[in-house]
């Protein structure tokens, strides 16, 4: 593989080379580069001390000086740059008591997490493999570097990386990372929230979600996502499944975008089943009022995991709308577009898409021929610009008191039932129709609204 370094990396490392220190790009980048990927960012190790790296360059932030890291600022590009070090004891199972540096560059290697993590590069020497990354690549597995339970025990959020690097690169785990994993699970609980929902994220977007059974199979969601493992141990004895309630929810992941929300949805949208199964005496599975159990989970769980509001909000509302079911008509998908929310298309959309493409193949073709003329409905209610919501409708709140409406409740209660006007019919989006002909009809129907 014929390596390509950016010119600010060459221009690092030659800068160190020319003041007598050694240095390589290291880790995450070669890796990448021997995969024929372009790296997202490139770090640099190297054999000068902090003081010495700062001497050398005009621009640096201490980013990490205690762990031997510099952020050395080039073309409005920081490339993070780091002393060879030993690591202490690790007292927290995440950070090292304290550090060593070193002028070896395999001691600095040896205490990486994973072989093909732990190589270098110049364009001087070429790659520094000392524990044979460049072979695991090519087998396709993920091994720790020297004695995996050492690794796991400096820090326990690695074992969750080994699933990520297994469902990014569709690699598989060495016999002996995966038995340590398997009896260090449970030390993940040591690990913060926002580590842990970093590497979930990373996992679920990959190419290989469904990756995340072996999480399960190796112990590590009995510690951050015990609901994940009431799923894959529900089973669906339902003539629309022939997956247990895990397996299905693995399934849809692999049929929808690689988005954080979108996948994030599929991995909560039958979560409430395990609580909501009822079973009649013929065997036969029910999961009724799952979406919302389902919905009420996934906030809990995200909250738990630290994840932001907005998407936290998102995933609840199409975890709640998952399963929705809608006429193949347009006036049934504007009540449904006004009921769950506009903003909820398409995405509402790609989520029962994904469901059903998970389930047994029991009227699959006409359930998915459904949701694309409904798919196909929203495209022609939204190129007409037809009105769905208040923000659409022909008038407002000011409209109403400007015909003598008093300020109040009544007025959110008129524009509803004018809003339902509109949704059933949108040719009446109008203003002069809705407040010469709907106004006087609606207040003579309730008869007790008073004027202003």
């Amino acid at each position: 593989m014929q390596f390509r370094l950016p010119e600010d990396v060459k221009r690092i490392i030659e800068t160190l080379n020319k003041a007598g220190f050694e240095a390589y790009a290291v880790g995450g980048c070669v890796r990448d580069c021997l995969l024929g990927k372009e790296p997202n960012d490139w770090d640099i190790t190297t054999s000068a001390l902090p003081a010495q790296v700062k001497s050398l360059f005009h621009r640096t932030v201490d980013t990490g000086i205690a762990h031997g890291t510099v952020t050395v600022l080039l073309n409005r590009t920081g490339y993070e740059v780091t002393t060879y070090r030993i690591d202490g004891e690790y007292e927290d199972g995440r950070h090292p008591k304290d550090v060593t540096f070193t002028a070896s560059l395999r001691e600095d290697l040896r205490r990486r997490d994973f072989t093909i993590n732990a190589m270098a590069y110049n364009e001087e020497e070429g790659l520094m493999d000392l524990f044979d990354g460049q072979q695991d690549l090519q087998r396709g597995i993920i091994r720790c570097v020297g004695e995996a339970k050492e690794r796991f025990g400096e820090d326990a959020l690695r074992m969750l990386r080994a699933i990520r690097f297994s469902a990014q690169l569709g690699f598989i785990l060495d016999e002996a990372t995966a038995e340590a994993i398997k009896e260090l699970a449970p030390t993940l609980s040591k690990v913060s929230a926002e580590r842990i929902q970093t590497e979930l994220v990373k996992t679920v977007t990959s190419p290989h979600p469904e990756r995340l059974r072996e999480a399960y199979e190796y112990g590590l969601t009995a510690v951050f996502l015990p609901e994940f493992d009431r799923m894959m141990q529900t089973p669906q004895n339902n003539i629309n499944h022939f997956y247990n309630v895990g397996e299905h929810t693995l399934k849809s992941m692999q049929h929808i975008a690689p988005d954080k929300v979108l996948r994030l949805a599929m991995l909560f949208h039958d979560m409430g089943k395990p609580l909501c199964k009822t079973t009649d005496e013929d065997g036969t599975d029910h999961f009724r009022g799952h979406p919302e159990v389902s919905a009420d989970l996934a906030a809990e769980c995200l909250r738990r995991l630290k994840f932001d509001n907005d998407t936290s909000e998102r995933v609840s509302r199409l975890c709640r709308a998952h399963d929705y079911r809608i006429e193949p008509e347009c006036r049934y998908l504007r009540r449904a577009m006004r009921k769950l929310g506009e903003d909820l298309f398409p995405d509402f959309f790609a989520v029962q898409r994904a469901d059903v493409s998970a389930q047994s193949d029991y009227k699959r073709k006409e359930k998915l021929a459904q949701i694309a003329k409904n798919e196909a409905d929203y495209l022609e209610i939204t190129a007409k610009g037809e009105c769905v919501s208040l923000k659409n409708l022909a008038v407002n709140g000011s409209d109403l008191i400007g015909c003598g409406i008093r300020p109040g409740k009544q007025i959110g209660e008129l524009l509803n039932l004018m809003l339902d006007e509109v949704v059933e019919h949108p040719e009446n989006n109008d203003k002069i129709y809705l407040l010469q002909v709907m106004l006087p009809k609606n207040l003579e129907k309730w008869g007790k609204n008073e004027k202003k």
